[in-house]
């Protein structure tokens, strides 16, 4: 028999679920608007007919070549077009990722108000109820609608959408199943299969599997973690990790993570109250999460929360500092710890810091001279992957497997991660024993077409990034970036000119080189030569600052090797 040629199997035909109303040309068309080949701003669109439901709203943090940019946040404008077949916005946690952009979004799309349910869990709801104050909006003014992470909503006539609760780096974090008139989408949210989480409560795969048993038509997965082989720690062991290290720290301790590691948190704050530590908090986010995460329950202490003032005279081995900066960020506390920039506090030899947290792509430099300043203080710093003191919240490959075989999608869509995560996330679909039919590789801004049979991608809608800087939304473009980096790289040379009577020319540099009075010297004798020359001639000043701009910047270049930005400024006297 062992040589007999195996026949292929024939894939199980799905049956659409009971009730269906779909007919043969209906189809589903799902719009990723961020998330997809990226790590941050999550926002997806599911659609049928008339009808619209949106799937989370975040926010990503810029990238270095970003100057002066504070947040990313995707364009919508899709939603702004289509405002009125929204019939539900769900929230499947609240990670920045996830919630942190609709401060910005719902205004655009909405105004100031709107009767659209925005559903979420209690934690994810106290988070977004305080970003919306903080942005001088009114929670009450959103028909904001608490859930479970185990719910059933039935959204307009064609979803049905079943919640099931995942672990994650934060509570009440859920996956949904979407039931539609031509068949079931599984979205898995952000999630790992932890045994042993710090809460107890451990994923609801049973709705999964019921799902895989009548028939998963699309599987929607978190990739993030699909080129890691293995299973992703549980938070349990990180917890006896910190317990271990904050337990033999001869000093002070200060502990790093982030503000949203609400279990984190628990961990630290357990081994503090075991060790005899009073727990202090620093910096705004930390503050803030942790005073949701207590009012809400989520959050257990025995004492309460010091500052910084309560503890700075207690002996050391009794003091354990909880701080914002896991990321190294110029302005988080523990970034002005390590260099001596803290109002409060300083950091001294036999100080014990504890990094429980992992860099962000692209954040690997900043961390790092983090660490090396804390060193050179005289602190013992403790970071992985040479102290287990920090896990993913993202499932690695073993776990994917398992969603991959509990669904057994006839189509799958990789979901939370660059293109890498993405593309690796596919290869193992593709290895499984039922592999699905069909993978895409997801794109902001695609419109992807689900029907019974098929699944495509036909077409786009507007897309991309728009920048916060400041109070300002979008109006910062990539021709200011530019100008930006153009500024930092090469410097700045402003030339003003009054077209007048008696012609003046002043020029300043700034970040150019240590220009001697040589350099100014013919630069101001070009440029007056060129005003007077067009004085003389009558010319209009757009000439003008051109015949001064072009022998400026060619000159310039010439005797430096450099290509300053040149600002000229001609003003009629």
């Amino acid at each position: 028999m062992e040589n007999q040629e195996r026949k292929p199997r024939r894939r199980r035909r799905r049956k659409p679920q009971e009730g269906s109303q779909g007919g043969p040309q209906d189809h589903v068309e799902i719009i990723p608007l961020g998330g997809m080949g990226e790590i941050g701003k999550n926002i997806t669109v599911f659609r049928f007919r008339d009808e619209i439901f949106v799937l989370d709203g975040g926010l990503a943090f810029p990238e270095e070549g970003m100057p002066g940019v504070d947040l990313l946040i995707p364009r919508v404008d899709y939603l702004i077009e289509h405002r009125h077949k929204i019939k539900a916005w769900v929230l499947t946690h609240g990670h920045e990722d996830h919630i942190g952009g609709l401060p910005f979004l719902l205004p655009m799309i909405f105004g100031k108000e709107s009767p659209v349910p925005i559903y979420g869990a209690r934690l994810t709801l106290g988070l977004l109820r305080g970003k919306l104050e903080e942005f001088g909006l009114r929670p009450g003014a959103f028909n904001l609608k608490e859930i479970s992470p185990d719910d059933r909503i039935q959204v307009g006539r064609y979803f049905t959408l079943d919640l099931f609760r995942m672990t994650h780096s934060i509570p009440d974090n859920s996956g949904v199943v979407i039931r539609t008139p031509i068949g079931t989408i599984v979205h898995t949210g952000d999630f790992k299969l932890d045994p042993t989480p710090i809460d107890g409560k451990v994923s609801h795969l049973a709705k999964v599997a019921q799902a895989g048993v009548e028939g998963v038509l699309l599987l929607i997965a978190d990739a993030t973690n699909a080129e890691r082989p293995g299973y992703t720690p549980s938070e349990m062991e990180i917890a006896k990790e910190l317990d271990r290290v904050i337990g033999r720290a001869p000093g002070r301790v200060f502990v790093t993570t982030f503000a949203s590691h609400i279990h984190r948190i628990q961990s630290v704050i357990w081994a503090a109250e075991k060790y005899g530590r009073k727990v202090a908090m620093e910096g705004r986010s930390m503050l803030k999460f942790s005073r949701i995460a207590l009012e809400l329950g989520y959050l257990k202490v025995k004492d309460r929360l010091y500052t910084l003032e309560e503890v700075k005279d207690l002996p050391d081995h009794q003091v354990l500092i909880l701080a914002t900066g896991s990321q190294g960020q110029p302005m988080s506390v523990l970034h002005r710890l390590a260099f001596e920039g803290h109002a409060k506090m300083a950091i001294k030899p036999g100080d014990t810091v504890i990094l429980s947290s992992s860099p962000i792509p692209g954040n690997e430099e900043a961390v790092n001279r983090v660490i090396n300043r804390l060193y050179a203080l005289g602190a013992y710093v403790l970071y992985p992957p040479t102290y287990k003191v920090h896990a993913s919240g993202h499932a690695s490959q073993e776990e994917l497997k398992l969603i991959l075989n509990l669904t057994t999608p006839r189509f799958f869509l990789p979901w939370h991660g660059e293109v890498r995560h993405q593309v690796n996330f596919k290869w193992l679909a593709e290895s499984m024993s039922r592999p699905p039919e069909k993978t895409l590789i997801g794109e902001n801004g695609a419109i992807y077409r689900l029907t019974r049979e098929s699944f495509d991608k036909v077409g786009t809608v507007p897309h991309g990034v728009l920048y916060v800087d400041g109070l300002g939304v979008g109006d910062i473009t990539e021709e200011i970036l530019a100008d930006r980096r153009h500024m930092a790289e090469e410097g700045l040379v402003v030339i003003t000119a009054l077209a007048g009577e008696d012609p003046v020319v002043e020029v300043v540099s700034r970040g150019f080189v240590k220009a001697g009075e040589k350099l100014l010297g013919e630069v101001r004798r070009m440029a007056l030569e060129a005003l007077l020359r067009g004085v003389r001639e009558k010319k209009p000043l757009e000439r003008i600052r051109d015949d001064i701009y072009y022998p400026v910047k060619k000159f310039l270049k010439k005797a430096t090797g450099r290509d300053p930005m040149i600002l000229p400024v001609v003003i009629e006297g």
